[in-house]
């Protein structure tokens, strides 16, 4: 396992003056990008020809590389590159998807924004679901098995898969038959129906607050809000009920877009307050806790209640949305503040203040 003093040799190694933010071309990489330009900083992106075109039509990065796949991330020789260009990586959902948690916290020799040692929480939905109790927050119910199932559930792979091969069922059987129909489809596999997460289905809407934890200021901030956009589950409602029936359609989850939203006020304190509380509750399980973006993922009933079943301990593609309109963001810091720009504005303030080694792992 790679040992935070030995990041903090390499970062000082670093010239300072040259610092270059960079991530996977994928996922969040424009937001965090531009970021980083409005701030100043240079930016370095590892990324497969097939998505170059971004980068080509959207000129926020100095620094592009090509790579067949991005596991050529945990090479040697590209780790030697990118620490050459003084690079801090900022990660996001493509690093969990693409990588394993054992390869980023023992391969990956690069500074990295925020804290691996919550890797593991955050990439076991058990372990996720114990910081959450933990800190207090309203959780759904969840299921050992398919044999326990006796109310609505929502069966979830394990992993950063954007909602692929999720799935709903209210029994047993239910439950073997949509995992075989997924089976089937290639949209899941059978290690993934071994490790299945069964939670309880909890009628709402669902809203996703996202936060930025400053170790800096000693402050968690509230800086986006969002809803996503997910197929099929979300265009079923076109297809009229007696269609629907007929053509025994089972809807996937895969999130191909996120809507913005702006929560009735009377709600923001309990939000803010949940994030104080996992924010607090993570400084106790793997010190110094969360170090920049994470986002709780919430559904809220019609009694306002507000569950929460998942967390992600870094920039989600939601705050997207954001890029220099987001409400929150725009409370606190006025015009053009986002999550993307909200990073870079914490390196850069961490250099300022020789602090740089305390946010980075």
């Amino acid at each position: 396992m790679i040992e935070t003093q030995d990041i903090q040799k390499i970062i000082d190694k670093y010239d300072y003056t040259k610092l270059s933010v960079g991530t996977l071309g994928s996922h969040s990489s424009l937001n965090i990008f531009k970021g980083a330009k409005e701030e100043g900083l240079r930016t370095v992106c590892i990324c497969r020809e097939k998505d170059a075109i971004m980068y080509q039509k959207y000129p926020v990065v100095d620094e592009l590389i090509i790579v067949k796949d991005f596991t050529e991330l945990l090479s040697e020789p590209l780790q030697e590159r990118l620490r050459k260009l003084n690079v801090i990586l900022i990660p996001h959902g493509s690093f969990t998807a693409y990588l394993s948690t054992e390869q980023l916290i023992e391969s990956l020799k690069v500074p990295m924004m925020g804290n691996r040692k919550l890797l593991q929480w955050e990439a076991n939905r058990k372990s996720q679901e114990e910081w959450l109790r933990q800190a207090g927050l309203r959780l759904p119910a969840t299921f050992k098995s398919p044999e326990n199932i006796d109310r609505l559930v929502i069966a979830k792979m394990q992993g950063a898969k954007g909602g692929r091969g999720y799935f709903l069922a209210n029994s047993s059987k239910g439950f073997y038959k949509r995992a075989d129909e997924m089976l089937k489809r290639g949209l899941i596999t059978k290690q993934d129906i071994e490790t299945v997460h069964l939670q309880e289905y909890v009628l709402g809407v669902n809203v996703y607050p996202s936060y930025f934890s400053s170790l800096l200021n000693n402050d968690v901030e509230l800086l986006a809000m969002d809803r996503r956009y997910e197929t099929a589950v979300d265009s079923i409602g076109k297809i009229p009920a007696s269609e629907q029936l007929e053509i025994d359609i089972t809807p996937t989850y895969s999130v191909v877009g996120n809507f913005p939203i702006v929560l009735r006020e009377s709600l923001l304190p309990d939000i803010m307050r949940m994030g104080e509380a996992v924010h607090k509750k993570a400084a106790e399980l793997a010190y110094p806790g969360i170090i920049g973006p994470f986002c709780l993922e919430t559904v809220i009933t019609d009694d306002l209640k507000i569950y929460t079943f998942e967390i992600s301990a870094r920039i989600v593609a939601g705050t997207n949305v954001g890029i220099g309109t987001s409400p929150y963001a725009y409370l606190r810091y006025g015009e053009n503040m986002y999550m993307g720009r909200r990073i870079a504005l914490e390196l850069k303030n961490a250099v300022k203040q020789k602090q740089l080694q305390d946010i980075i792992a």
